[in-house]
């Protein structure tokens, strides 16, 4: 996994850099340990946006490469339904009211008429960037978000900005303030802990919403963000009062990973899915754009 340097956030040209050097070895890896040959693979995917287009376009022509020496069908996934679909996958959830969280994406999913339909989002920045950027505030190692869970068992809640705008969230208020008392002072721990229950109750509040407007009786956490214990112990609280099942997607498959867009990228193919996009890549593409024929 690439990781920025101690107090920095990801560097396109280094990132990269990275995915070019560690590209090949990792399908050796890959390869090795499922004991395959690409003779027998057959179907390449790859994550065709949203994203970085430095990684974007590395990861795009490492895929092209190998689907023309070995002659195999090239699939475009979108990011997030890599993250969905290997969510439902490992949890069994059939039809849930989807929360996408990530240093990228915030998004609440639902999947309707074969779109995955945006029932709120972020005005801002993401609740995974906010917890990054405060992380990176405190001279804390990245991904900060996992920081930021150890350091919450130990503090005590401030009052920090909550800002919940009918069915989306704004977070940029409340990195701003929770940087603020950093500097003031105020203890990492406190900070921590008043940053996941203010974010984590706004993200459950607009859940609830959701699932009341959908009519579904099923939500599933999936994005890095999705490995929060305390995250996850307030939304199974709500769907417990809601009479709904809650599903999380197993750790190992919570960060971005090939083995999602690998998954996605084969329901696709095998669905005769066909890709409208007007280039390789699309950095800003919204996943409410894809038609989902699986």
């Amino acid at each position: 996994m690439y990781r920025p340097p101690l107090g920095s956030g990801i560097i396109p040209h280094e990132a990269k850099k990275h995915h070019i050097e560690k590209s090949e070895i990792i399908l050796e890896k890959v390869l090795k340990y499922s004991k395959l040959k690409m003779e027998d693979i057959d179907v390449i995917s790859y994550s065709a946006g949203p994203g970085l287009p430095p990684c974007l376009n590395v990861i795009v022509e490492f895929a092209i490469k190998l689907a023309e020496k070995y002659k195999k069908p090239l699939v475009p996934i979108h990011h997030g339904i890599g993250h969905i679909e290997i969510g439902k996958l490992t949890t069994s959830c059939e039809d849930p009211v989807i929360v996408y969280l990530s240093g990228g994406h915030n998004t609440i999913i639902a999947l309707i008429d074969n779109i995955y339909r945006i029932f709120g989002e972020t005005e801002d920045i993401t609740c995974g960037n906010l917890l990054d950027v405060v992380a990176r505030e405190m001279r804390l190692p990245m991904p900060g978000g996992v920081e930021i869970e150890k350091l919450a068992k130990n503090g005590k809640y401030i009052e920090l900005p909550y800002v919940v705008k009918g069915m989306d969230l704004s977070f940029a208020g409340i990195q701003t303030a929770a940087i603020s008392l950093f500097n003031k002072g105020v203890a990492k721990e406190d900070i921590a802990y008043s940053l996941q229950e203010t974010t984590f109750a706004m993200l459950t509040e607009v859940v609830e919403r959701a699932l009341a407007h959908t009519g579904k009786d099923e939500v599933l956490l999936v994005g890095g963000v999705a490995a929060n214990r305390r995250l996850q112990e307030m939304m199974e609280k709500m769907c417990d009062d809601r009479k709904a099942e809650f599903y999380v997607v197993m750790p190992e498959y919570s960060g971005d990973n090939g083995t999602m867009i690998a998954w996605a990228g084969l329901l696709a193919y095998k669905s005769k899915w066909k890709s409208d996009l007007k280039d390789r890549i699309n950095s800003k593409w919204r996943i409410d754009q894809v038609n989902v024929t699986w």
